[in-house]
């Protein structure tokens, strides 16, 4: 069965080796397949420059872990309007690192946050996750804003990048 995160306004499905190599040969019909309507701004330039990313960590399992990437789409329409998701498997810490992304048109609605709230609360569900980590910069103030309503620490700074950890509390939840 498809792994899927349920949110109040979005569902969150894990890309596959299919459509990631779909979208990079400019074709959604995998998509149109499981009735899924790609936002008229998406995939944008940050996506297709994820999406190779992606795809090389898909060909390391067999199907999705739920480590990877996961398309962001808005329930009641069944538009896909981003993605969220781990840059791979956890790191012998415990640690795995969270990115998101939004497109453009759909920014400033509270998509980020809602997305992210519903993969850490799957993430720190999963064996061994004691912590996640993620990265934005220095002039990236919507992701610190996200970031810190999320509970993450700010750790380190430097040059232009902010690291920031949010540590679970070793029974399934958040610590806050």
């Amino acid at each position: 069965m498809l792994l899927q995160i349920q949110t109040d306004r979005l569902k969150l499905l894990p890309f596959t080796i299919q459509i990631c190599e779909e979208v990079l040969s400019s074709s959604t019909s995998c998509l149109t397949d499981l009735g899924i309507s790609p936002a008229k701004d998406w995939p944008d330039l940050e996506t297709l420059d994820t999406l190779p990313r992606i795809l090389k960590n898909l060909n390391k399992v067999q199907s999705p872990s739920g480590f990877e990437s996961w398309m962001v789409i808005h329930k009641s329409t069944n538009i896909l309007i981003g993605d969220i998701g781990f840059k791979g498997s956890p790191n012998e810490y415990g640690e795995i690192d969270l990115g998101y992304g939004i497109v453009q048109s759909e920014t400033q609605k509270g998509y980020a946050k809602e997305a992210a709230l519903g993969l850490i609360e799957w993430a720190f569900k999963q064996a061994g996750i004691k912590a996640i980590t993620a990265n934005c910069s220095k002039e990236n103030f919507t992701s610190q804003k996200i970031l810190t309503f999320l509970n993450f620490t700010k750790i380190e700074e430097h040059q232009e990048m902010l690291y920031w950890k949010l540590l679970s509390n070793n029974s399934g939840g958040v610590s806050y």
